[in-house]
């Protein structure tokens, strides 16, 4: 009964239309003299069974419409339309598909953000715990308090929220980026001061090789992330001291390529194409235990976004090499404010 009451309200304009139109044309042959009243009420009955006879059969062709559309759904599935009859019911009926692929779409990247923050922290929860054990340690001991051993503990530390923080505004990234022109030798000094004690801790020495003149155009703070990352891989997977990274750049046809070169004990090819993916840390993650699997994927989707094509090509004991490539960059000439940018302080070999 809902269906017919439905179906009649959505016709009730055709139907008073039809009535107008049947009452204009008799009134029209009565102003024109004729005046057979039995041909009148044989049109008119005519017409209203012809109306009814359609209106009936476009009910009958709308009927599973309707029974789809009353019903209380239950499930997103509820909202395709199956064994449509009309033109117009198909094409709503594919416009309800294509809306629900999207509206799924959404949902599993949604799902997929969420179960990926709650597992980074998750991890991230149960990394804190061993440096702040260790501290604890520490200051239980009688002896003099061991400074040094305190703040690389609180570096770990620090380390742990500035990732778990850059994971965060990971989801946000395009409200968050500001792009200038930045001269790469100098922000690749600064990143190298930054992580300097990383460097002395583990007995690693970087080398420069970058042109003062060469410029690029990127945001600064995600690529300072970025190639901190890189450099803090490849100390952390080069175990004997005395090795040194390679920091270089050159300027190709397709743009400026910057290198990060280590002689680390490398990646095995059966992890190398999945470094990039989010928690996967593969058999030298394991190795030290401390591997999130979040840095080269944070790395990738950083480059990715900014428009950085991202390289990473290994060879199990004898290192690994990271290339982005800046479409943008040149080699142009560099004022003493950008060349001098976040270097005060700086050591090319530390």
């Amino acid at each position: 009964m809902k269906k017919f009451s439905l179906f009649l309200r959505e016709h009730l304009s055709f139907i008073a239309f039809q009535t107008f139109l049947v009452l204009f044309i008799l009134i029209l042959y009565w102003l024109d003299g004729f005046r057979n009243v039995n041909t009148a009420i044989y049109s008119i009955s005519i017409s209203m069974l012809l109306t009814a006879g359609f209106l009936g059969a476009k009910f009958i062709m709308r009927r599973s419409f309707y029974t789809a559309i009353i019903r209380k759904p239950e499930k997103m599935e509820d909202a395709l339309i199956r064994h449509a009859q009309s033109p117009e019911h198909r094409q709503t009926t594919e416009f309800m598909r294509v809306l629900y692929k999207l509206y799924q779409k959404e949902v599993q990247t949604l799902y997929a953000a969420q179960h990926r923050q709650l597992h980074f922290m998750n991890q991230w929860v149960h990394q804190m715990k061993t440096p702040i054990s260790v501290i604890g340690l520490l200051l239980q001991e009688e002896t003099e308090l061991n400074r040094d051993s305190i703040a690389e503990e609180i570096e770990k530390i620090q380390r742990g929220l500035d990732s778990i923080l850059v994971n965060a505004r990971l989801e946000t990234f395009e409200q968050d980026m500001r792009i200038e022109r930045i001269a790469l030798k100098g922000l690749v000094q600064e990143i190298l001061t930054e992580h300097k004690r990383l460097f002395i801790t583990n007995g690693i020495f970087p080398v420069i090789s970058i042109d003062d003149n060469y410029l690029v155009a990127t945001d600064m703070k995600w690529m300072k992330i970025v190639i901190g990352q890189f450099i803090t891989n490849a100390v952390k997977y080069t175990f004997e001291k005395g090795m040194k990274v390679y920091l270089s750049a050159e300027c190709t046809e397709n743009g400026l390529k910057l290198t990060i070169q280590d002689e680390g004990v490398g990646i095995p090819k059966s992890d190398l194409k999945r470094v990039a993916k989010a928690f996967f840390t593969g058999e030298n993650g394991r190795l030290t235990g401390e591997s999130t699997g979040m840095g080269l994927y944070i790395a990738s989707e950083v480059c990715t976004r900014l428009g950085h094509p991202l390289t990473i090509e290994s060879e199990l004991g004898v290192g690994t090499c990271v290339t982005v490539l800046f479409e943008n960059g040149e080699a142009g000439k560099t004022d003493d404010a950008e060349r001098n940018r976040g270097t005060d302080g700086s050591d090319e070999n530390l």
